[in-house]
């Protein structure tokens, strides 16, 4: 008797873990690898904010006539083929900004942000494709940890093509959501002279965090055991875990000036986090909450502040 109800404990206990691990796997395939084929779709990102940013069009147009959005590719430390747009400024200057895109999306969902630094600010412009978005290689999402390393590459190239008469570029890192993120987890590693600051815009505290928070809104199921085992399978597969990809404590390293932006109203990246970062950031720094906007949604509802206030930091630090 005793034999037999270890035997049906020890079973249970097989098919509880076995439904984890499934479970895990399919968490690891959905937040990492989305089906959704915009994340390639460069023509479709470019009519979305079209449509959505009407005034972008004359710059677009002109850009293209004169042929100034150009390709570039680079062999990243893995031996992926990584890609970029850049665009020249209207008149030469050694100011560059590298603008870093989110979660499922690709350079040309930028492209709003691209139009405030090249056509308001007159800067030279570069436009990453992340891990497995666009015409980047890549088998999966990195959630800006692997990222970081890539987006200090692409600023290396952008101090290449655009360093002038007067020596090293001056360089600001923006990014959005994920591209946020990206940019906090590259702001703490040890940059070059040319990156003299950063703009984040709704980027979340961890992976760790982002994800337990989308569990339990999206689908009301507890961290515990899913995140553990998700975590373990990420390392397994892609070499990093939720818990590491923490720019929360990236972002504590660095002494570089950063903006902080967050929609009041985000529940998606909750608002409360960018006052953490904010908090755990030394040195130079700055924040605003814009009033009632959702993630993402900062610069559609407030563009005349989000200009102002980027403008401003930009001026200050890249002088």
């Amino acid at each position: 008797m005793k034999k037999r109800l270890l035997l049906s404990f020890l079973a249970v206990v097989f098919l509880l873990a076995g439904v984890v691990i499934g479970a895990g796997f399919y968490m690891l395939s959905y937040s990492l690898t989305p089906s959704s084929a915009n994340i390639r779709d460069h023509s479709g990102a470019c009519r979305k904010m079209l449509a959505a940013y009407p005034e972008l069009r004359p710059w677009m147009d002109s850009i293209n006539a004169c042929g100034a959005l150009r390709d570039t590719f680079v062999r990243a430390a893995d031996g992926d083929r990584h890609h970029a747009f850049y665009v020249p400024a209207p008149r030469r200057t050694n100011r560059v900004a590298v603008i870093v895109h989110g979660y499922t999306d690709n350079a040309f969902d930028m492209l709003h942000i691209a139009y405030i630094y090249h056509h308001g600010l007159g800067c030279n412009i570069l436009l990453p494709d992340l891990h497995a978005a666009g015409l980047s290689d890549g088998r999966a999402i990195q959630m800006g940890w692997k990222d970081r390393i890539d987006v200090l590459q692409w600023a290396a190239v952008g101090d290449r093509l655009f360093r002038d008469s007067t020596g090293a570029t001056r360089q600001v890192l923006h990014g959005i959501s994920m591209g946020a993120a990206t940019v906090m987890c590259a702001a703490g590693e040890r940059t070059p002279s040319y990156i003299r600051c950063f703009v984040e815009d709704c980027g979340y505290t961890s992976v760790w965090d982002e994800f337990k928070h989308e569990l339990r809104s999206s689908f009301g199921l507890p961290a515990f055991p899913l995140m553990q085992v998700t975590s373990l399978l990420c390392r397994i597969r892609y070499g990093w875990s939720f818990g590491e990809a923490s720019p929360l404590r990236q972002v504590a390293k660095c002494r570089k000036p950063m903006l902080f932006i967050h929609g009041g109203a985000d529940d998606y990246v909750p608002t409360p986090m960018v006052y953490e970062l904010f908090h755990a950031k030394q040195g130079p720094k700055k924040c605003w909450i814009a009033p009632g906007a959702g993630h993402a949604r900062s610069y559609k509802l407030h563009r005349r502040k989000y200009r102002q206030m980027v403008g401003e930091f930009v001026d200050e630090f890249l002088r």
